[in-house]
C-alpha cells in the first residue's frame, strides 16, 4: 500500500499520525488501517453471521447469542437497525 510519487493514499493523514505516534512503519500502518476499514465495512448480515459463529464456538445458546447480538449491533460504528431475535435467526439460518 505504499504510494508512488504524485499519488496519495486516501488516509495519508491517518497513516502519518500512526507512524508518528506508534512504533508502526508506513507499511504496517497502512495494513492496520486496511484491516480496520475492512472490519467496519462488514454488513449487518456479515457481522451477525460472524459473531454468531464466534459465540456459538464459545458454547453459548442461540437464546443468549441473539440477545447479545441485539445489544452489540447498536454499538457498531455504523449502527445497524434494531433487529428482533427472529430477524437475527433469519440472517443466520436463511
Amino acid at each position: 500500500m505504499s504510494s508512488s510519487p504524485g499519488s496519495s493514499h486516501p488516509h495519508d493523514d491517518l497513516l502519518a499520525h500512526l507512524t508518528r505516534t506508534s512504533p508502526l512503519g508506513p507499511r504496517e500502518a497502512a495494513r492496520v488501517v486496511a484491516e480496520v476499514l475492512a472490519y467496519f465495512s462488514e454488513t449487518t448480515e456479515e457481522y451477525v453471521r460472524r459473531r454468531h459463529g464466534e459465540l456459538q464456538a464459545r458454547g453459548l445458546t442461540n437464546e443468549k447469542i441473539f440477545a447479545r447480538l441485539a445489544e452489540e449491533l447498536p454499538a457498531r460504528r455504523v449502527a445497524a437497525p434494531g433487529l428482533s431475535a427472529r430477524q437475527l435467526r433469519r440472517i443466520v439460518y436463511g
